[in-house]
């Protein structure tokens, strides 16, 4: 991490990760006060303290980077967005698709009951790991025969949750990069698929599995396309903890669950067109610079994410004052030592985040050789 960057970085670092803190103390309180009594309050008081964690990443995107996030969608899907519970499919298209998730949902007003299925190493990140978990993400290991049955409880779980929520799922199963666009060319292309351009082949299983689990209790599917305008340089978290501005797109469109087909295979196959689709939709984006057949809509900028970020800041300047000033902790070397350390460590962390979110450290796509004498290719088993 470069010096300039940490100067900005650090300082970001310090109040997430002291503030996280306090939010994961709090989680763990209510989780073993709380939960064993009423999960339903638990999970009503949870959503609250989550989101005071999660709005913090918000007030990047808004206030500190300045990123311009671009809702195109219809009357009745802006209508119904946040006020049901909802799975969430969409194209992984940059580092930081899973935030501007977020940026919807905290428009929409359900931001602190946002779920996701993510990859099992996940919970273990400092702060935002350990509210994920408390929050009820679903982990997964990337290996369908350990995932099934935990993909199922998990939904399972969901069934008598009190709030709207949004389960966001990337069914591509990794995020979007030419090499991996290459070798979904080449599988497609090997079977005669319909060939990708600006989208990978979504694995099914998992999709499959969660319509059959939550068709009951979830109404709608919102569908996510993300799309970067011409001559922008793609969001990553580096950019925006240094306080660099993207523009991104995203069409939102809501199907309702009811009208997808009852048999797995359908389903499967249904989501197999959904991405041909949005392959074509961006093929359009690319030469218009935006998606003509949905309205623009302003999502504005709201207060309270800043709100949010300036009462951390004042709560933790002042925590930390009369900490030092109790201590003397800076009055000798040994305390210059231990501050050295701490930001050391947050610095580490902070580099392990923005690590973690890089496109080139996700699981690379395989590539499938054809069928020949029966035989089942790599990417049959992952899907």
């Amino acid at each position: 991490m470069a010096i300039a960057a940490a100067v900005t970085i650090v300082p970001i670092g310090l109040l997430f990760f002291a503030s996280g803190l306090i939010v994961n103390l709090i989680q763990a309180i209510i989780y073993v006060t709380i939960r064993p009594f009423s999960k339903s309050i638990f999970r009503r008081i949870n959503r609250m303290v989550a989101e005071l964690l999660w709005l913090e990443l918000v007030w990047i995107v808004d206030w500190w980077a300045g990123v311009k996030v671009c809702l195109y969608t219809d009357p009745e899907t802006l209508e119904m967005m946040g006020k049901e519970h909802a799975l969430v499919i969409a194209n992984h298209k940059s580092d930081i698709d899973w935030l501007i998730g977020w940026v919807f949902a905290q428009r929409s007003g359900c931001l602190g009951s946002t779920l996701a299925v993510m990859k099992k190493s996940s919970k273990y990140l400092p702060v935002i790991g350990w509210s994920m978990w408390f929050s009820e993400y679903l982990f997964l290991e990337r290996s369908w025969a350990k995932d099934e049955t935990t993909l199922k409880l998990g939904l399972e779980r969901l069934k008598d949750y009190p709030q709207p929520f949004w389960l966001a799922l990337f069914v591509e199963g990794t995020r979007f990069t030419q090499a991996k666009l290459l070798a979904a060319q080449e599988y497609a292309s090997s079977l005669g698929l319909p060939v990708p351009r600006n989208v990978l082949i979504p694995r099914t299983k998992g999709f499959v599995t969660s319509v059959s689990q939550m068709r009951s209790f979830v109404p709608a599917i919102i569908d996510m396309t993300v799309a970067l305008p011409k001559d922008t340089t793609p969001p990553t978290m580096l950019r925006l903890f240094k306080g660099q501005s993207s523009v991104i797109h995203v069409k939102v469109k809501r199907h309702s669950m009811k009208d997808l087909p009852e048999s797995d295979e359908a389903v499967a196959q249904w989501c197999k067109d959904i991405f041909v689709v949005k392959d074509d939709v961006l093929d359009k984006h690319r030469e218009l610079n935006a998606f003509p057949d949905s309205e623009l809509v302003d999502i504005g900028r709201p207060l309270k994410s800043l709100v949010v970020v300036v009462s951390w800041a004042c709560l933790i300047v002042f925590g930390t004052f009369k900490f030092l000033q109790w201590s003397n902790l800076l009055s000798s070397w040994k305390g210059l030592t231990f501050a050295g350390v701490g930001l050391a460590v947050v610095t580490v962390l902070m580099q392990i985040l923005i690590q973690f979110s890089q496109a080139d450290r996700s699981t690379r796509a395989k590539v499938a050789p054809a069928r020949s004498n029966g035989s089942t290719s790599v990417q049959d088993k992952q899907q």
